[in-house]
């Protein structure tokens, strides 16, 4: 009988201006999941995350930073992660997250989408599914993100109900698979590209519930262009024009 294959699950989070959220989120990711690595992007924090997130690569085999120059949005970040982990020398991952830094995705539930993709190829941290919730969110952010994602879904015909979400789980083939370097959205409309593209090519979510809270320290990374590239995106998606 064979034996199952051991879990190589890499996080990946993209940070800018972290440092104070930085070392109480690796506490918390290492308690969540043990066995994973970390991977922290940084784009060239000013206050000096990237030099704080050196440090505990330093102290632990488990944590690893990947610096870049300049800010250059969330999507390239997650998709310079992406890369890294399918090249790692010496590593092979079976599992690579998508994580935000800034606690509004909690790290006690690592090991719940790890878990669902043991029936599907990818798994997302949902809002809008049965069991998920938001924190401390007015009505019009609620409904703009509700209807966000139902905009998305109904152009592109997905049944996912949370498309902007960016706590992910993939399995290693699904993102070896998609044409990484295809992918033009760098903000908020990354998450719905990159889940367009998995499903288009074959692979099958899983939304998982969770409880989204707005960020702990630091400052929101949102903006109105931000929402205004997500907008268009899905009609150029839907027409093969990206």
């Amino acid at each position: 009988m064979s034996q199952p294959q051991a879990l190589h699950p890499l996080v990946i989070i993209p940070t800018y201006n972290e440092r104070e959220n930085l070392p109480r989120l690796l506490d918390r990711v290492h308690a969540a999941l043990p066995q994973a690595h970390v991977l922290i992007v940084d784009d060239g924090s000013p206050d000096g995350t990237g030099a704080l997130a050196d440090e505990h690569a330093a102290a632990d085999e488990r944590v690893h930073v990947l610096h870049r120059t300049g800010k250059q949005g969330l999507g390239t970040a997650y998709i310079a992660g992406f890369k890294w982990g399918l090249a790692a020398p010496g590593r092979r991952y079976t599992h690579l997250f998508e994580m935000d830094a800034d606690f509004s995705h909690e790290p006690e539930v690592l090991p719940k989408l790890l878990a669902a993709t043991e029936t599907a190829d990818f798994a997302l941290g949902s809002r809008w599914v049965k069991g998920g919730e938001t924190v401390n969110w007015p009505l019009k952010r609620r409904l703009l993100s509700q209807g966000g994602s139902l905009y998305a879904r109904t152009v592109l015909g997905l049944s996912v109900r949370d498309l902007t979400g960016g706590f992910k789980c993939f399995k290693r083939e699904v993102l070896e698979a998609i044409d990484l370097d295809g992918i033009s959205a760098k903000g908020y409309g990354f998450q719905i590209e990159l889940t367009y593209r998995a499903a288009q090519a074959g692979f099958r979510p899983v939304e998982v519930p969770i409880r989204f809270a707005d960020r702990v320290a630091g400052q929101s990374k949102m903006s109105g262009s931000i929402f205004a590239e997500a907008f268009t995106l899905v009609w150029k998606l839907r027409l093969g024009r990206v």
